[in-house]
């Protein structure tokens, strides 16, 4: 490799992380607030628990390409947003991980608490 242009591939490498960090925060947020709004709707009874699976195959004739949006991945941004909706300062960190990763620790603790704790690397 030309030493000539590492301080580039650097700079492209660094830009590819970020870029990355921000595209997943961007979707943390996306399932945030479709957590939200059903959330929402459910509980001012406009919506019944059975409109996830008809709004899960509404995107998917909607948008046929798009993946993510199964009524279980719909149900989990629920959960999500239903889990960590009254801690704001511990919501602001998980958009800093992967979806994979929020659905792996929000999955395995019994309480907010201890998700907090394996954010906080302890």
């Amino acid at each position: 490799m030309d030493k000539r242009f590492t301080e580039i591939i650097q700079l492209i490498r660094q830009s590819r992380i970020n870029a990355f960090r921000t595209v997943n925060a961007e979707l943390i947020n996306l399932y945030w607030n479709i957590g939200e709004y059903i959330t929402n709707k459910i509980e001012q009874s406009e919506w019944g628990d059975s409109v996830v699976t008809e709004l899960a195959k509404y995107i998917q004739t909607a948008e046929p390409g798009m993946k993510g949006f199964s009524d279980k991945n719909i149900w989990r941004m629920k959960q999500f947003f239903e889990t960590y909706k009254d801690f704001p300062k511990l919501s602001t960190l998980l958009r800093e991980i992967s979806w994979s990763h929020n659905l792996a620790i929000f999955s395995r603790c019994k309480k907010v608490e201890e998700d907090g704790l394996h954010l906080a690397g302890t």
